[in-house]
């Protein structure tokens, strides 16, 4: 039975029991960024070198990525890239053979800011063919003939939404918009060279990718008034092949929904990825967490 403390009892207490929960993780919409004030911070160096980030990341991610960008690692990455003709969006070099173009390598954070991330598919290595690769993984531009693993994509959305009409282009751009994080390991690529940017440096930096969408992802999702409106609740992670399980095994499964299977390839599809339900499972997942509006249009193409 509840029992009314004195008055006196009730004064000592009522301090500590307003008090708000701690937390490590500050609300996402409440974290400052100044791109001016930021690039003042830089030496006449780290501006060529990072003016391309500055220039064409989407600013949700950069808030974010800022300190990562100036580490050792990726201005060394940065110089690499250099090497191999590529800079800003309009100083790269004319007969450039990197894919994709300057002015994508960062179009996922552009088409998907940090806090409406619901679903990360976790691609490799860009399209290493002309004109394939735009900037988000296993999409390609209108007009581009669909790649044999997003065609295998397309058959597994068919078998869980059986209304889906399978589109004759590869352009994955509206899931993008709809909180469809798309992102490859590596963002660039020498041209006709799979993998030939690979350990520079954009594994690590993706890494930390992962690592911001693991706290900020999905933050401003859902109730709005929510205690925890404004943090990572939690987002579905699709997996697909060793490399892609790999970078998303230390990821905490409480939190997120991690799927993982075979690749879409055509060389491992029948291994696993087709009829793995992961498009279904991860719109019932999503449903529960964040309402109707958390869900995936995965037939909208």
């Amino acid at each position: 039975m509840f029992t009314k403390k004195s008055s006196s009892s009730s004064s000592s207490s009522s301090g500590p029991a307003l008090k708000k929960p701690k937390t490590d993780n500050p609300s996402l919409n409440s974290i400052p960024f100044s791109l001016k004030e930021y690039q003042d911070t830089l030496s006449e160096e780290e501006k060529s070198l990072l003016a391309l980030e500055c220039e064409t990341m989407g600013k949700s991610w950069l808030k974010l990525l800022k300190d990562e960008i100036k580490k050792s690692y990726f201005l060394n990455l940065k110089r690499f890239l250099a090497s191999e003709g590529v800079k800003g969006v309009n100083d790269s070099a004319s007969n450039l053979k990197v894919y994709p173009a300057p002015k994508n390598i960062y179009a996922w954070s552009n088409m998907t800011p940090v806090g409406r991330v619901k679903v990360v598919i976790i691609g490799q290595d860009p399209y290493h063919g002309p004109g394939q690769a735009h900037g988000l993984c296993f999409s390609v531009p209108p007009g581009v003939a669909v790649p044999p693993s997003l065609r295998n994509i397309y058959l597994e959305i068919k078998a869980e939404y059986p209304s889906f009409e399978i589109p004759k282009h590869g352009n994955l751009t509206t899931w993008a918009e709809n909180g469809v994080l798309l992102l490859n390991t590596s963002l660039t690529v020498r041209a006709r060279e799979a993998a030939s940017h690979s350990k520079k440096g954009w594994e690590e930096f993706t890494a930390r990718v992962v690592d911001v969408v693991d706290r900020f992802g999905g933050a401003n999702l859902g109730n709005k008034n929510s205690t925890n409106a404004g943090r990572g609740r939690g987002i579905v992670f699709l997996a697909w092949g060793a490399h892609a399980a790999k970078v998303v095994e230390k990821l905490d499964k409480k939190k997120h929904l991690i799927l993982t299977s075979a690749h879409p390839s055509p060389f491992s599809a029948n291994r696993g990825f087709l009829g793995n339900g992961h498009f279904k499972k991860a719109n019932d997942w999503l449903e529960e967490k964040y309402g109707p509006d958390g869900c995936v249009d995965w037939t909208k193409l």
